[in-house]
C-alpha cells in the first residue's frame, strides 16, 4: 500500500543541505510527491545536479549566515507564493577531538552551522507561514542529542540545542497552524557516516557499515512528516530506530 504522499504535490518544499546524502535523498522522495523544491547548500556540481535529477531550483546559500537563509526563504516566496515545508538538514560533524585538543574556531563554526542554522531557517520561515495560516518545519535531529559521546562534543551539544529549539518553535508557533517536528535517524550511510568511521573516536566509528540506513529511508520518513498523517508527531521526534516506525513507513526490519 505504501505511505501517502498525495499532500505533498505543489507544496513550496526548502531543505538544506541538499546536495548529498539524506538532503540530496529528500530531495528526490519530494520531488516524486510533486512537490516544488528549494535546495539549499554550497555552490557545487553535486547540488547543480540534484537540481537537474528534481526538477529543484538550487539556491547557494551558507546557513550560518541568516541573510543568505533569508534570501533563499523569500525566493521561495517569490516563485511559489507561500513556503509550506522548511527540512533543516543541513550539518557538519567536525570537528570529531577531545575538549582538551579542540579547535575553537572550528568548533564554533560547527555550532554556526548546527543550532545557528537551524534557528536561521526558523526565523526566517515563520513569519510568512504563521501569516499564511500554516507551515511544517522539519529538524534533522540525532540521538547525539541524548547521548555524550567521546570526540564529539560540539555535535552532542548541536543536537541537543537544535531539539530544544525545534521544542521551543512547537510551543510558540502550534498554536498559529505551525506544525513542528524533528527525525532522529540513526545512523546512516552517508559521508558524514564516512567521516565518522575514520576518525576512528568512539564506538560509533567501529561500526560495521551494513549496520548503517540508506539514506532513503530518512528522506521517505522527512516526507511522511510533512503530510498530515504524521500529526500525532506534532512538537516530538519520529526515530527510525523504533520498529514500529519503520513499519509504518515500511521501512524494513
Amino acid at each position: 500500500m505504501g505511505v501517502d504522499l498525495t499532500a505533498l504535490a505543489g507544496k513550496s518544499v526548502l531543505i538544506t543541505g541538499a546536495s548529498r546524502g539524506i538532503g540530496a535523498d529528500a530531495a528526490r522522495v519530494f520531488a516524486g510527491a510533486g512537490a516544488h523544491l528549494g535546495l539549499v547548500g554550497r555552490a557545487s556540481a553535486a547540488l547543480d545536479a540534484v537540481a537537474a535529477e528534481t526538477g529543484g531550483k538550487a539556491l547557494i546559500c551558507d546557513v550560518a549566515d541568516y541573510a543568505q537563509v533569508a534570501a533563499a526563504v523569500d525566493a521561495m516566496v517569490a516563485a511559489h507564493g507561500r513556503l509550506d515545508v522548511l527540512i533543516n538538514n543541513a550539518g557538519m560533524i567536525d570537528p570529531i577531538s577531545m575538549l582538551a585538543q579542540a579547535d575553537p574556531e572550528a568548533w564554533g563554526r560547527l555550532i554556526d552551522v548546527n543550532i545557528k542554522g537551524v534557528f536561521h531557517g526558523m526565523r526566517a520561515a515563520l513569519p510568512g507561514m504563521i501569516a499564511a495560516g500554516g507551515g511544517t518545519i522539519i529538524t534533522v535531529g540525532s540521538g547525539a542529542a541524548y547521548n555524550p559521546l567521546e570526540g564529539w562534543g560540539a555535535y552532542c551539544t548541536s543536537k541537543a540545542g537544535a531539539w530544544m529549539l525545534t521544542r521551543v518553535a512547537d510551543v510558540e508557533a502550534r498554536g498559529a497552524g505551525i506544525r513542528t517536528l524533528s527525525l532522529s535517524p540513526g545512523t546512516v550511510a552517508t559521508d558524514m557516516q564516512a567521516a565518522i568511521r575514520d576518525s576512528g573516536i568512539n564506538a560509533v566509528s567501529q561500526l560495521d557499515w551494513s549496520a548503517h540506513i540508506p539514506p532513503e529511508w530518512p528522506a521517505r520518513a522527512l516526507a511522511w512528516m510533512a503530510t498530515p498523517d504524521a500529526d500525532d508527531w506534532i512538537g516530538r521526534e519520529v526515530s527510525l530506530r523504533d520498529p514500529l516506525i519503520r513499519k509504518r513507513l515500511e521501512l524494513g526490519a
